[in-house]
């Protein structure tokens, strides 16, 4: 089926003209166009992405990192065995295991043929190649080196990939006790505690007070349960809703970094990002104030991402960046210190690789720690939740054994 692409060229007066043609793939209208007489500046499929998503329905268009750093490893390789770029991505379209992924490696391809540059046709498809990312591989396609630059984002991506997984383990085990916890109390509190309550109004005796909130709280689920779903479905709504706007988020992401033990992991992973992502830009030859944009980007936290803009802020007024971390306490002093260190020896980029090492270190101890300390914790919020009802269940008992002895 034909595919319309927008393109740009010029003519042999040198002007610039646009328009749009159907065509089976990019090439062949950059071959119509040399044939009209036209140099082809640029050649983009209209509206490609979404036809893409469209025409392929029920395959994922997600893109997974690990997917990703693959591409780049593989990628990598064959252009410093010799392999062309085309040759390259053609052999990648034809082993990539995803279908959707594979059809966004086509489209970089028949960009790539049609004379855009890889930087620019990886441009194109933002939700799978990260500023950072296209930002690194212009670099390479400047410096020459391309294949150096596709086996340093390989090993960033694999890091990412090995830092999430940590994270994600640490907080699996406790997310998965605490959900537990809440089927059990929530079938206690819709099926055991009628039943005492039944025997219990049977008796007419006074209840004990914790007996009392919980028959009360019972009486809620058991007689509003719809309502009480409904509520947490909305809660969570409109919590995402919130996250979502710009004050949400920053107060959502101020909060965070005040929660004991889990803020300061969240606090040491976000420096991680920030001083390897900025390393690795700066070493590759990306612009100053470039690689602070991307790295405001890629820290995943607004009150991090505020001190990163000061700092570019900073740096468009020809101010140290060491200085304009200064009045931001999120940064610990150690980065600051680092960071002025490393301006004013020129090795700036050394430096930073060498404190996103340390905190790589410290967010696999803190996750260490986290996951040795929540076990037999989360044991006792087990243990005491259902403890707790059952203890308030059972406290009429002991009264009803003491009237019968009395009576007796």
């Amino acid at each position: 089926m034909p595919t319309t692409y927008a393109y740009k060229v010029r003519d042999r007066s040198g002007k610039v003209v646009s328009g749009s043609l159907e065509a089976e793939n990019s090439a062949l209208v950059a071959n119509r166009l040399r044939q009209m007489g036209y140099v082809p500046i640029s050649i983009d499929k209209t509206n490609a992405g979404m036809k893409r998503e469209i025409a392929i329905p029920g395959i994922s268009n997600r893109v997974k990192l690990k997917d990703i750093a693959v591409f780049s490893r593989q990628f990598a390789t064959m252009i410093s065995s010799g392999l062309t770029l085309l040759r390259s991505l053609s052999i990648l379209v034809m082993q990539t295991e995803s279908k959707f992924f594979s059809g966004v490696i086509d489209s970089i391809r028949s960009d790539v043929e049609s004379g855009s540059s890889l930087s620019q046709a990886l441009g194109r498809h933002p939700k799978q190649f990260s500023r950072l990312y296209v930002a690194m591989v212009r670099a390479g396609e400047t410096g020459g080196n391309l294949d150096i630059t596709l086996q340093e984002l390989s090993a960033i991506i694999e890091k990412q990939v090995e830092l999430r997984g940590k994270i994600r383990s640490a907080l699996s085990y406790p997310i998965m006790v605490l959900a537990l916890v809440l089927l059990i109390l929530t079938a206690m509190l819709v099926f055991i505690v009628p039943i005492f309550k039944k025997m219990y109004d049977q008796l007419q005796g006074k209840l004990p007070a914790p007996t009392r909130l919980l028959v009360a709280i019972s009486d809620v689920f058991v007689h509003a349960f719809p309502f009480v779903i409904v509520a947490v479905i909305l809660a969570v709504v409109g919590y995402r809703k919130w996250v979502r706007t710009p004050s949400g988020r920053a107060t959502r992401d101020r909060l965070v970094l005040r929660v004991p033990i889990f803020g300061g992991l969240v606090r040491k992973t976000a420096m991680t990002r920030f001083s390897g992502t900025l390393a690795t830009l700066l070493s590759s030859g990306v612009p100053v104030l470039e690689s602070l944009e991307i790295t405001a980007d890629t820290v995943n936290n607004t009150v991090v991402a505020e001190g990163v803009h000061a700092i570019a802020e900073g740096a468009k007024r020809g101010e140290p960046m060491a200085r304009s971390l200064s009045g931001h306490p999120v940064f610990p002093p150690m980065v600051t210190q680092m960071m002025g260190v490393g301006e004013e020896t020129g090795a700036l980029d050394a430096l930073l690789r060498k404190v996103a090492t340390f905190y790589e270190q410290e967010v696999s101890r803190t996750v260490d720690a986290l996951t040795s300390l929540l076990e037999p914790l989360l044991i006792v919020v087990l243990g005491g939740a259902v403890g707790s009802m059952v203890i308030s269940l059972y406290l009429p008992m002991f009264d009803i054994i003491k009237l019968v002895g009395n009576n007796n």
